[in-house]
């Protein structure tokens, strides 16, 4: 099982370079004493390398393989992109009916781009940097249009935003959270669970049946959806990166970086944009 972010739909890396997500990685606990247990080895090219060469399963950074330092470069890239088209945005676009038309356009847009490139084989960096420009201007127009509302409310929502990654990067390290096959399967499940519940709430405000957003309205209700919300974008950190972890181990290409990056980024434009709103929920009167 691979990896996944809130599209549900974006690809792990590549099977075809020997990496497949979870399903690669060994399971702690369950090959050791087992003379019938799979050989977490036996599909990765990668990893038999290292093991006929008698080394354990590190990836060197002089072979073309991906490494921490190829991640951080590439999610600065991607994440610098959205900030930037943010910055942009809110600064050359003033609050206004077409201000509003352009974010929902660019985020179309952003989701079609990243649809592609879920469904792509390899990664484009074209196609994941143009996604983080699109997605820029959506958050940048949104974040004004919250910030002439509840003052300081997306400044709050960064700093809730990097407590929360920093908090499960911290968790996921100390080995406090164990990523195995049962805990994402159990996790996509409450996450597709929660998308579809969203999608029918839409459509019944949209036909007028819930008044006020339904399960996403500003009041306590909404309060208690945004921290689900919140919470499973941690979970979806927690598998960027198990699959960033054994992508380095096993020696996944290092252009497959660029996923890492955009797995990371989608799923922190997540928790922003659900914390951007629980910060103005709590900041009503």
């Amino acid at each position: 099982m691979r990896s996944s972010n809130p599209v549900f739909s974006r690809r792990g890396f590549s099977r075809d370079n020997g990496y497949a997500g979870f399903n690669t990685a060994p399971q702690a606990g369950y090959a050791q004493g087992n003379p019938y247990a799979q050989n977490p080895y036996a599909n990765n090219p990668y990893a038999q390398q290292d093991l006929q060469q008698g080394a354990p399963p590190q990836a060197p950074a002089t072979t073309g393989r991906m490494t921490m330092d190829d991640v951080v470069m590439r999610s600065g890239m991607t994440l610098g992109t959205v900030a930037v088209g943010a910055i942009l945005a809110w600064a050359l676009l003033p609050i206004s009916a077409t201000s509003y038309g352009l974010a929902v356009g660019s985020a179309i847009v952003a989701f079609v781009l990243a649809m592609i490139q879920s469904f792509k084989r390899t990664p484009v960096p074209a196609l994941i940097l143009a996604y983080a420009a699109f997605e820029g201007v959506f958050l940048g127009v949104i974040s004004e249009m919250y910030n002439s509302q509840w003052s300081g409310a997306p400044f709050q929502a960064v700093l809730g935003t990097l407590a929360v990654s920093a908090a499960t990067l911290l968790v996921y390290k100390a080995g406090w959270i164990r990523v195995t096959a049962r805990y994402a399967r159990i996790g996509m499940a409450i996450a597709i669970a929660f998308v579809l519940v969203m999608a029918v709430n839409l459509l019944l405000v949209a036909f007028g049946v819930a008044d006020n957003g339904g399960l996403r309205s500003f009041g306590p209700l909404g309060a208690i959806v945004g921290i689900i919300a919140i919470l499973l974008g941690a979970f979806f950190l927690t598998l960027d990166f198990k699959q960033i972890e054994d992508g380095i181990a096993y020696g996944a290409p290092k252009n497959e970086a660029w996923l890492a990056a955009f797995g990371l980024t989608m799923t922190l434009v997540w928790i922003y944009i659900e914390m951007l709103r629980l910060v103005a929920i709590f900041s009503r009167d």
